[in-house]
């Protein structure tokens, strides 16, 4: 069984959950189908604003910038 890659979905995913689909809805209108490919959509955790809060340089041009 070959895994599409569904990182590119992630963006539209959480667009169409703002305009009010289900969950379910959501991921049908993707095109996501199978229930492997809608897991990772359902359990992604989006974690690069928290992680940049640990990168020195990004937290001084924070601060530089305020």
């Amino acid at each position: 069984m070959i895994i599409p890659v569904v990182g590119n979905k992630w963006e539209k995913y959480l667009e169409l959950i703002e305009q009010e689909y289900s969950d379910g809805e959501a991921l049908d209108e993707l095109g996501l189908k199978r229930y492997c490919c809608r897991r990772m959509v359902l359990t992604h955790v989006d974690l690069i604003e928290k992680l940049l809060q640990y990168n020195p340089q990004e937290r001084n041009l924070n601060t530089v910038g305020a």
